[in-house]
């Protein structure tokens, strides 16, 4: 995964509010990865509101609201589509799923349930596992057998790099200079020179 594609799950979690943390600086090539190596980001909502609904399999901006914390997983293979058959050959998807890793990355939050009678149990039942992708098939059955694979493996949500973009594109302003974030600002000027549109409705299908 190239650092671009995990800065751009960073911008899209902290412009709607999120705490991020990133656990490497560093891309694991030539070995197995560690534990706590399967994981790119950790994001936290300070302003998650407890006994919310569970947020959509289908995750947009109007979902984040019903998150509490989550570990996320970033697949920037942008010119896959994440088809049955290749879930199917492709198991070092679902590592980060394993029990070990979710043990070892759950301890890293602070625990907001100390002194609650659901005790450690309470601590990672609404410890969501995200996965970001390129994409799904756009057409039936093999979305559907998608994302029910997804789920059956224990997925909680998924998000698309294209409705990411599109919500952080949404929310960049041409007359604010985004020096901080080279994304951003990118991002800026190709929409202050009329290279990049509002988006429109019709694109969130």
């Amino acid at each position: 995964m190239s650092s671009i594609d995990e800065s751009i799950v960073r911008e899209y979690f902290e412009q709607n509010g999120y705490l991020v943390r990133q656990l490497r600086k560093y891309q694991v090539q030539s070995r197995k990865k560690t534990t706590d190596e399967e994981v790119d980001l950790l994001v936290y909502n300070p302003s998650y509101q407890p006994n919310s609904r569970k947020p959509d399999f289908m995750l947009f901006s109007s979902e984040l609201a019903y998150i509490h914390k989550a570990v996320v997983v970033v697949k920037g293979w942008h010119t896959l589509r994440f088809t049955p058959s290749m879930l199917k050959s492709s198991p070092e998807i679902f590592r980060f799923l394993e029990k070990t890793v979710v043990k070892k990355v759950s301890d890293l939050f602070f625990d907001d349930t100390k002194g609650s009678a659901e005790g450690d149990e309470g601590k990672d039942s609404d410890l969501l596992k995200i996965l970001v992708l390129p994409g799904l098939p756009t057409e039936n059955p093999y979305r559907e057998q998608s994302m029910q694979l997804l789920q059956e493996k224990g997925v909680d949500g998924i998000i698309s790099f294209r409705s990411m973009l599109l919500d952080i594109l949404a929310k960049i302003e041409i007359n604010r200079n985004y020096q901080k974030s080279e994304i951003l600002q990118v991002l800026r000027i190709l929409k202050n020179y009329d290279l990049l549109g509002n988006p429109q409705m019709e694109l969130f299908k």
